[in-house]
């Protein structure tokens, strides 16, 4: 997720490296092939743009914030079928279900978004 948030801030070498490494699942030594350097060359520069981005996550905190709206998100969605099954358990209203299923897809929407 950090390379998503954070990975343009890389030189387009650390963001390759870390892109072949933990999207395409290539081994260092196969990266180091590709590559022209050696294995340890490419473990120094995969550590150096991990800690960056780490870095980049302590001072933003943009990961934990995405993490903590995908939650909350998750949770209106909960209390919604709650609201929603207790309505149709009581035969209460039509515009409640109608209601539950819109603030449901909003945030099924807003999840999916982010």
């Amino acid at each position: 997720m950090l390379i998503d948030l954070y990975g343009d801030m890389l030189t387009e070498k650390q963001h390759s490296f870390l892109s072949y490494y933990y999207n395409d699942d290539l081994s260092l030594s196969e990266i180091a092939a590709n590559e022209g350097i050696t294995r340890q060359g490419v473990r120094d520069a995969i550590k150096r743009a991990e800690a960056l981005l780490q870095e980049m996550e302590d001072k933003l905190g943009l990961a934990a914030r995405f993490e903590s709206m995908k939650n909350g998100l998750e949770e209106i969605i909960a209390y919604a079928d709650q609201i929603g099954e207790y309505n149709r358990t009581h035969e209460l209203s039509r515009e409640i279900n109608d209601c539950t299923a819109k603030i449901k897809a909003v945030a099924a929407t807003l999840i999916i978004e982010s």
